[in-house]
């Protein structure tokens, strides 16, 4: 059975859950039509990177376009490269930090620039400085006439006041901790090659995309399923379906400039963690906990522009809250990376 929106009232298994992130939608088909030459996504073996690149090549096929997707990646995880090589996907292994092995890479009118490190920041603050600021720098001296979108995160604006609707992208950055700072180390490389080189960027400031098997809404949802306490201090986030967000992440190519513009990657609508939890509760018919209280400030982002320019995104988040309570409280796959959005100090 289907919702009003057209999409499934559950989702039962992996294969339903990857078939739903994979399938572009008409707009992405409109666009993939356009394309020539190369897409050559690096960072493809992450998260969101192997849904998005085939998301991006059924989109291709769709469209009968003369174009085609190169997934990089280092391809540490084997099982994402044969699960993109088995959706007709072209992988190439190579480390991006490398500016030998990025020279070797195809050639490509389009660049999607997924590379990015996050945890472990705390432990070995070096190598979170390396990934974030040299392998950008080692991409545009790659492709300085490709165009590219670039992913970046909402970690780079300060916290903002909960009653207000979050960061908007002419915000001066103030990032909070070292990965932060990296982060806007990331987006300053970017902004240095594209007013040298003339290369387009669209520098997308990503808040959580969520797939069920990780993301905010699965933290909260294994929270309240396994009866542990929610920390209520962080008490408001974004998020947005990772179908969406790989859908509008490559929508943005038409978008790039020099120097690069912003956009903001997110839901319209701020969540209360309180309200979330409770939710879940109901649907999984679990007592939910809770300890502290809401702080007057969260990491927020006001997702306005990204709205206007590229439109909303389709899928409701209320239908992602109902999947995740059916998809925990079936114990389906998790991947075991909590998201640690609840951490205020930037520590991760």
């Amino acid at each position: 059975m289907n919702s009003p929106h057209g999409l499934p009232e559950v989702i039962e298994d992996e294969a339903q859950l990857e078939e739903l992130l994979i399938t572009p939608s008409a707009k992405l088909i409109e666009l993939a039509a356009t394309l020539s030459g190369n897409l050559v996504i690096l960072g493809a073996g992450g998260k969101m990177g192997p849904t998005l690149a085939a998301r991006a090549q059924r989109a291709i096929d769709q469209a009968g376009a003369a174009a085609r997707v190169v997934a990089v990646s280092r391809f540490s995880d084997p099982v994402a490269r044969d699960w993109l090589d088995r959706r007709g996907v072209k992988t190439v292994a190579a480390d991006l930090l490398s500016q030998d092995a990025l020279d070797e890479l195809p050639d490509a009118d389009t660049v999607v620039y997924l590379v990015g490190s996050k945890f472990g920041t705390r432990q070995n603050p070096s190598h979170t400085w390396a990934v974030n600021t040299i392998a950008p720098a080692c991409a545009m001296r790659r492709y300085p006439k490709s165009n590219f979108v670039a992913l970046s995160t909402g970690n780079v604006y300060p916290f903002t006041p909960t009653d207000q609707r979050g960061s908007i992208e002419s915000d001066p950055l103030a990032p909070v901790g070292e990965y932060a700072y990296a982060a806007v180390g990331r987006e300053r490389i970017f902004d240095h090659f594209s007013r040298v080189d003339g290369t387009p960027v669209a520098m997308i400031r990503l808040n959580y995309a969520t797939d069920l098997r990780y993301g905010v809404l699965t933290d909260l949802a294994v929270k309240v399923f396994r009866g542990e306490t929610i920390d209520l201090t962080q008490g408001y986030f974004n998020c947005i379906w990772q179908g969406d967000a790989n859908d509008l992440i490559l929508r943005a190519l038409p978008l790039a400039d020099s120097p690069p513009r912003p956009i903001n990657l997110t839901s319209l609508e701020t969540f209360a963690v309180r309200e979330v939890a409770q939710t879940f509760g109901q649907l999984m018919d679990r007592s939910v906990r809770f300890s502290g209280q809401e702080s007057e400030t969260a990491l927020l982002s006001n997702a306005s522009r990204c709205a206007e320019l590229l439109g909303a995104p389709a899928t409701p988040m209320d239908q992602v809250i109902r999947w995740t309570a059916h998809w925990v409280s079936q114990d389906a796959p998790l991947l075991g990376k909590p998201t640690h959005f609840e951490v205020r100090d930037g520590a991760f």
